[in-house]
C-alpha cells in the first residue's frame, strides 16, 4: 500500500511539473513574439505567364539536348532564343504559348536584322492554339520575288494577281487553282457574290434585303465586322453596293485568305475566333458570323465570343448569324439558349436541315438569324 501511495505521489508531481513547464513556455512566447515576416509584393500575373513560358522552353530544350545542360554554361543563355528573352521583358507573351515551347522556339529562332524565315505555317499553328498575339520579331518580312505593276481597284476583279503571294506553303500555286479545286473555298469571287445577294431558300438573307430591313428600322449601317469572312466577299459587296466599311477576320488555313482580302482593297484582320475583337466598345453597327462559326467551336469559347460581339455592337446594331450548323438537339438545348441570353430582338430566325452526307448522318441543321441589340440596357 505504501508503494502505491508513493507511485501516485510521483505521478502527481510529474503532472504538476509538466503543467508548470507549459505555462512557462506560453508566457515566454507571449512576452517575446516573433518578429513579423516582411510582406512581399505579389508578382503580376503577366510576369508569371512569361516566366512559365521561358521555363517551359528551357525544360523542353534541356530534355532534347541534355548535353547543353551538363556544361558549365547557363542553359538559358545557350538554348533560349535571345530575342524571346528580350521580348519577354518588353511585352507580355500570351499564356498559351508556354504549351508549345518547341514551336515558339522555332518561331523566335532567327537572325535579328536579317530576312525573316518564311514560317507562316508555324505562325498559323501557334495562333490557332491560343498563342496570340505572337511575339514581335526584329527581322524583315519576306516579299514575293515579282510584284505586279498594278493592283486591283475593284473588289471584284476578273482575277487576283498571283505574283502578290508567296505560294511555297500551299498545294495550289495560283488563285485559279484554288477556285477550280474547291468552289466552296470562296476564291470564285463572282459566284460567291451571287450567294450573298440572291434568295433561294429560307436560310438566305440577301444583303439588299438586310439593308432594307435596317432602313425601315431607321438604323444606319456604316461600320461592320465579318468574323471568319474567308476571302472578304461580304465586305466587298457592302463596300461596292452600299458604301459600308467592313473589316474581315480570317486565317490562312491551307490558302492565302488574308492576301486575297488585301488584294481586293479590303482590310483583313489576322486573328482567330477565340481572340477578343480588336474594336472599341459600341463602335460598329453590324457583326456577321460566317460559316467558320459552327458547332466545332467549344460552347464556352462561343459564349465568350457572343458577349464580345455584344461589347463592340452599338445599341440598335445588328448581329447576323449566317448558316451556323449544329446537331438539332444541340441547337435547341445549347446554342439557342446561349444566343437567347443576349436578349436581342429576333428579326429573322430560320432553321433548316443540313442535307449533305455529314448533316444527314449526324442530324445537323443550319441556323440563319438576324438579331438587333436593344438601344439601351
Amino acid at each position: 500500500m505504501g508503494f502505491t501511495m508513493g507511485l501516485n505521489l510521483l505521478l502527481l508531481l510529474a503532472m504538476v511539473a509538466t503543467n508548470l513547464l507549459s505555462l512557462y513556455h506560453l508566457s515566454s512566447t507571449l512576452q517575446s513574439p516573433k518578429p513579423p515576416t516582411p510582406t512581399q509584393s505579389p508578382v503580376p500575373d503577366h510576369l508569371l505567364h512569361q516566366l512559365r513560358t521561358i521555363r517551359a522552353t528551357i525544360t523542353h530544350l534541356a530534355r532534347h539536348h541534355p548535353s547543353a545542360t551538363s556544361s558549365t554554361t547557363k542553359p538559358s543563355a545557350v538554348s533560349v532564343p535571345q530575342d524571346l528573352l528580350l521580348h519577354s521583358h518588353l511585352s507580355p507573351i500570351a499564356s498559351s504559348c508556354h504549351n508549345h515551347p518547341d514551336l515558339l522556339h522555332r518561331y523566335m529562332n532567327y537572325t535579328p536584322f536579317s530576312l525573316c524565315p518564311h514560317d507562316t505555317d508555324i505562325q498559323e499553328t501557334l495562333i490557332l492554339n491560343g498563342c496570340h498575339p505572337l511575339p514581335r520579331r526584329r527581322c524583315f518580312s519576306k516579299t514575293p520575288p515579282k510584284t505586279p505593276s498594278s493592283l486591283p481597284l475593284n473588289p471584284f476583279p476578273t482575277s487576283l494577281p498571283d505574283a502578290s503571294v508567296i505560294w511555297s506553303k500551299y498545294n495550289c500555286k495560283s488563285f485559279l487553282c484554288l477556285s477550280q479545286s474547291n468552289p466552296n473555298l470562296g476564291f470564285d469571287l463572282r459566284k460567291q457574290r451571287e450567294t450573298l445577294v440572291t434568295y433561294s431558300s429560307e436560310l438566305d438573307l440577301p444583303i439588299p434585303q438586310f439593308m432594307q430591313l435596317a432602313n425601315s428600322a431607321n438604323s444606319v449601317i456604316r461600320l461592320g465586322i465579318d468574323i471568319g469572312g474567308g476571302t472578304g466577299t461580304f465586305a466587298a459587296v457592302m463596300k461596292e453596293d452600299h458604301n459600308v466599311t467592313v473589316v474581315t477576320t480570317t486565317m490562312n488555313i491551307n490558302a492565302p485568305y488574308n492576301e486575297a482580302v488585301a488584294l481586293r482593297g479590303l482590310v483583313p484582320l489576322h486573328v482567330p475566333l477565340q481572340q477578343r475583337l480588336p474594336a472599341f466598345d459600341g463602335a460598329v453597327d453590324l457583326v456577321r458570323c460566317g460559316r467558320a462559326v459552327n458547332r466545332w467551336i467549344p460552347a464556352a469559347v462561343l459564349e465568350f465570343m457572343l458577349y464580345d460581339v455584344d461589347r463592340v455592337l452599338r445599341g440598335g446594331g445588328y448581329f447576323w448569324v449566317d448558316r451556323f450548323f449544329s446537331k438539332r438537339v444541340d441547337l435547341e438545348k445549347v446554342y439557342g439558349p446561349l444566343i437567347g441570353k443576349l436578349g436581342y430582338k429576333k428579326v429573322k430566325w430560320a432553321v433548316a436541315n443540313k442535307t449533305d452526307s455529314s448533316g444527314l448522318k449526324n442530324g445537323e441543321v443550319y441556323l440563319t438569324a438576324l438579331l438587333q441589340k436593344p438601344v439601351s440596357k
